[in-house]
């Protein structure tokens, strides 16, 4: 069986450690603490493309922070405080251990997607993974799907995915008629043309559940 795992706000806390990296880039430029909801507001959850968080934070602080300060906050502020906790290295070794093949699928740019992996220690708890930026394709579109199974060398119609987008993570595997975990994260479901397979409120869970095997939607 193949396991596919989303890695922000899925497998890692990606929004807690760029709220850690924020506070320190403000604390760092004596910038105003205020400005940390404005901060990830224009963050959106790393879903706004990085040009444009780049271009509105020289906006919001012209000739107070450098470009240099800017792109290195964007590039390794959230890369380097990642963590996985413990719960969730269980949970992907259980994975192992019952002989499920574990393939992180993420968004993103190889370099950063990278470091966080190795970051946080996926790299010793996975069997591979698939960054966008590599493949020329992004979640929903079914070709990331079919790299991340010819990563592991498995068919893509044993595998389950996990992950905490409606659109990318669950709507991407349901158009492929695969079974999904979506990881609410207290969150309500909200779209009406698909559903989960399963609802989990964390990446343990939602394991947990694949491994089970069952097919309700209960969290």
């Amino acid at each position: 069986m193949l396991l596919l795992l989303d890695l922000d706000n899925t497998l890692i806390d990606r929004d807690a450690a760029f709220r850690d990296a924020a506070r320190g880039f403000l604390t760092a430029h004596r910038l105003p603490a205020a400005d940390l909801g404005w901060l990830m507001a224009t963050d959106a959850s790393g879903y706004r493309p990085r040009a444009k968080v780049a271009a509105a934070l020289a906006g919001r602080y012209p000739g107070v922070v450098s470009p240099e300060d800017v792109w290195s906050f964007l590039d390794n502020g959230a890369a380097d405080r990642v963590r996985l906790t413990e719960d969730t290295r269980l949970a992907l070794d259980e994975a192992g251990a019952a002989g499920w093949t574990r393939v992180i699928v993420t968004n993103g740019r190889v370099g950063q997607q990278t470091k966080k992996i190795h970051t946080c220690g996926l790299d010793r708890l996975v069997d591979g993974w698939v960054i966008s930026e590599a493949v020329g394709h992004k979640k929903p579109a079914p070709e990331i799907f079919h790299a991340a199974a010819a990563v592991a060398g498995r068919q893509l119609s044993a595998a389950w995915m996990i992950g905490d987008s409606a659109p990318a993570d669950v709507g991407g595997a349901h158009a492929l008629g695969l079974p999904t975990v979506w990881i609410s994260a207290g969150r309500e479901w909200a779209e009406p043309a698909y559903r989960p397979t399963h609802i989990a409120a964390d990446v343990a869970a939602g394991i947990r559940h694949a491994l089970s095997g069952r097919t309700d939607a209960r969290v």
